[in-house]
C-alpha cells in the first residue's frame, strides 16, 4: 500500500519547513525519504508566526516548488495553519498566542499573494472569522478551508459550513485539556461530522486509540482524513527538535512535547507509524486506510477546487 496523501506536514526526517532558511537539497532530501515511507505528496504547513515571517516562509517555500520539479511532485501545495486562531490558552497549542488575530481579508490576501497559487489549505477558528466573511472569500478562490484551534459554537461551526468550510483541523486536539463535559468543541464537531471532514492524528499520543475508535464510530468513513502533524523530528525518534523557533521534545515513546510539557508540538511520527496504531490498537481495514489517507484528501482538494467561483 502506497501513495498516502498528507495534508499537514510542519517539518521531516530533521527539516523543519517553518525555518527561515531552507535550502533546495534539504527539501528533495526530505521528498525522497516521504516516498521511502509510502507518501506521495503532501501539503507543506506553515503555521501562525508573527505576519512578516509567515509571508516569508511561504513565499520561500512556493519559490521551491517552482524551482524544482522533484519537490513539486511531493509537495502539492501550502497549508496556512493560523494566524486566525483562537488565542485562549489550551486552544492555541504550540501556536504563539500573541501572532494570534481575528481572521482579516486584507491579511488573507497578503498570505494568497506569497503564495502565488501554492496555498491550497488554510486552518482558521470560526469564531475568528467574522461573519464567515474570510471562509467564503477564500472558498470562492478554490482553497480548502478547515476549522482549528478553536471553540467555535455550533451556530458558528454551520455558519462557516455554509460558506464553505471543508475540515476540522486534528480534532481532539489544539484544544484544553480539561473541558466542559457535554457543550465542548469535540461533541460540536461530532454533532456537524456528517457535513465535514474531520482529521485525526493517529500516532496514539494526540489521541488515545480506543478515543479515536469511539470517534471513527460516529463519523461516516467518507468524511475522515489522518494526517501527521509531522514536525522535523518525524521518523528520527527521541531527542530536542525544531518547531518554527520553539523547541520540541520527543520522549522515547515518541510523543512531542512543547518546552512547558503541558501540550504537545506537532507529531514526530511517520504514516507508516499510524497505520500500526490504526491497524493493531484501533482495529480499521486496509481499505478505510486507504480512504482516510488517500481518496478522502484528494476529494476534499478537489472539492474545493470545483467550488472556486
Amino acid at each position: 500500500m502506497s501513495g498516502y496523501i498528507d495534508l499537514q506536514v510542519n517539518g521531516y526526517a530533521g527539516v523543519d519547513f517553518n525555518s527561515d532558511h531552507l535550502s533546495t537539497d534539504e527539501v528533495e532530501r526530505v521528498c525522497r525519504q516521504l516516498k521511502v515511507d509510502g507518501t506521495d505528496s503532501i501539503l507543506a504547513t506553515v503555521i501562525t508566526a508573527p505576519l512578516d515571517l509567515m509571508l516569508q516562509r511561504i513565499a520561500r517555500l512556493m519559490e521551491l516548488i517552482e524551482a524544482s520539479s522533484e519537490i513539486a511532485a511531493c509537495i502539492r501545495g501550502i497549508h496556512v495553519e493560523g494566524p486566525f486562531l483562537n488565542p485562549a490558552d489550551g486552544f492555541i497549542g504550540a501556536h504563539p498566542a500573541s501572532d494570534a488575530m481575528p481572521a482579516d481579508i486584507s491579511v488573507t490576501d497578503q498570505l494568497l499573494d506569497a503564495g502565488k497559487g501554492t496555498i491550497k489549505m488554510v486552518t482558521l477558528a470560526p469564531e475568528m472569522d467574522s461573519d464567515a466573511r474570510v471562509t467564503r472569500h477564500l472558498t470562492n478562490r478554490g482553497i480548502a478551508v478547515a476549522a482549528g484551534h478553536s471553540d467555535a459554537s455550533l451556530d458558528d461551526l454551520q455558519r462557516s459550513i455554509d460558506q464553505g468550510l471543508k475540515l476540522f483541523t486534528h480534532l481532539g486536539n489544539g484544544c484544553p485539556a480539561v473541558l466542559p463535559r457535554h457543550d465542548n468543541i469535540v461533541q460540536r464537531v461530532l454533532a456537524v461530522g456528517d457535513q465535514l471532514k474531520i482529521s485525526f492524528i493517529a500516532d496514539g499520543h494526540h489521541v488515545p486509540a480506543f478515543a479515536l475508535r469511539n470517534y471513527l464510530e460516529v463519523i461516516p468513513d467518507q468524511n475522515v482524513v489522518i494526517v501527521t502533524d509531522a514536525i522535523s523530528a518525524a521518523g528520527l525518534g527521541p531527542g530536542s527538535y525544531k518547531l518554527s523557533g520553539q523547541v520540541v521534545e520527543v520522549d522515547d515513546d515518541g510523543a512531542a512535547w512543547a518546552a512547558c510539557r503541558t501540550h504537545y508540538a506537532g507529531c514526530a511520527s511517520t504514516f507508516q507509524q499510524m497505520i500500526e496504531v490504526l491497524k493493531g490498537a484501533v482495529g480499521v481495514s486496509d481499505e478505510q486506510i486507504r480512504q482516510w489517507m488517500i481518496t478522502n484528501p484528494v476529494q476534499l482538494l478537489g472539492a474545493a477546487q470545483a467550488e472556486c467561483g
